[in-house]
């Protein structure tokens, strides 16, 4: 008996951009031993995603061709293999599926449990869909390598938020303030507003001399930068620095680690933190919680079909998206 099929978006090699998706219908695939299968609702892309597909990080990624990308989704379950005991079928879901396998952008996907979490009926599956990568950097930025708690009963410290109308910057500026921070964020001059609406205390164009500068208008030093723009380099962060001033870099280059040992080496009191994401469930489960209790929330910048997946890639490789770029699928 012929296999079911599903609509499916893939690349066959590295490089070519959206011009290099195609459209294929492939397979359902059957879940195997402690996987499920997710009949997929959401999904949002990251720039990781494309990343990915232009070989910035082979041989890593991708372990085979051709490759469904996308990792950020949000589903139902529609069938259990075996030993996965967590889930149910019908049970909707949050899910960041593995960067080795991808899977995101098709009709179906399998994965394990392990990074799966309910989705209440509170959270929608396009606000589901924008938390894992993004939302999970933001967590891990700001509690772990900041320390910021998110009741509220730390220190008091600034923060300096980067690109705070993107993707990772829109959820960093609304957990900082869920710690007992004063928010000092950069965007363009349309976003400001909206970053304003999210909770920032203070908000730079960053287009102009004391943004580039990213200087506080309120003369503040900052205990730590959330660094989520590109090719800032570390002599303009250095002056706005309290003593031990941290920069917490998401996405980190060459340079940043470059720099990283430097400051170690030479035992400077302010430092450059390369921040590799490690996903945690719980952490997964706190960010829905926070969506479900409205104290976070999903900027979205645009929605798209399956059919349009050209159009979402573009807009991601752009880079100037406010908030998640999602698939509806």
């Amino acid at each position: 008996m012929a296999a079911k099929l599903m609509h499916a978006v893939q690349y066959d090699s590295y490089g070519g951009g959206a011009a290099g998706l195609k459209h294929v219908e492939v397979p359902i695939p059957a879940p195997k031993k402690n996987e499920v299968l997710l009949k997929l609702e959401a999904a949002s892309l990251n720039p990781v995603d494309w990343k990915i597909q232009k070989g910035e990080l082979r041989p890593l990624f991708p372990r085979k061709f051709p490759q469904i990308p996308v990792t950020d989704v949000a589903g139902e379950v529609v069938e259990v293999g075996q030993g996965a005991k967590k889930f149910k079928v019908g049970d909707k879901v949050v899910v960041l599926l593995s960067h080795f396998s991808g899977g995101g952008l098709a009709e179906f996907a399998v994965t394990t449990e392990r990074l799966m979490v309910a989705r209440p009926p509170e959270v929608s599956a396009a606000e589901g869909a924008c938390l894992p990568v993004a939302g999970l950097t933001a967590h891990q930025a700001l509690t772990h390598c900041a320390g910021i708690k998110l009741d509220g009963t730390g220190q008091n410290k600034n923060i300096l938020i980067t690109a705070a109308s993107g993707g990772v910057g829109h959820y960093a500026v609304q957990l900082a303030k869920l710690g007992n921070t004063h928010v000092t964020a950069t965007c363009g001059a349309r976003n400001i507003e909206l970053v304003k609406s999210l909770g920032a205390d203070e908000v730079l164009d960053y287009k102009t001399e004391d943004g580039a500068a990213l200087k506080s208008p309120s003369g503040r030093k900052y205990d730590f930068v959330i660094n989520c723009a590109k090719g800032i380099p570390w002599s303009t962060f250095e002056p706005s620095l309290s003593a031990k001033g941290k920069v917490i870099d998401i996405a980190p280059t060459t340079s940043s680690f470059a720099t990283f040992v430097v400051k170690k080496l030479t035992f400077s009191k302010k430092q450059l933190v390369p921040l590799l994401m490690i996903p945690k469930g719980g952490k997964l489960e706190c960010l829905v919680s926070l969506v479900k209790e409205k104290k976070l929330k999903a900027v979205i910048d645009s929605t798209h079909s399956l059919s349009q997946a050209e159009d979402a890639w573009i807009k991601s490789i752009e880079g100037h998206a406010t908030g998640k770029i999602i698939l509806e699928l």
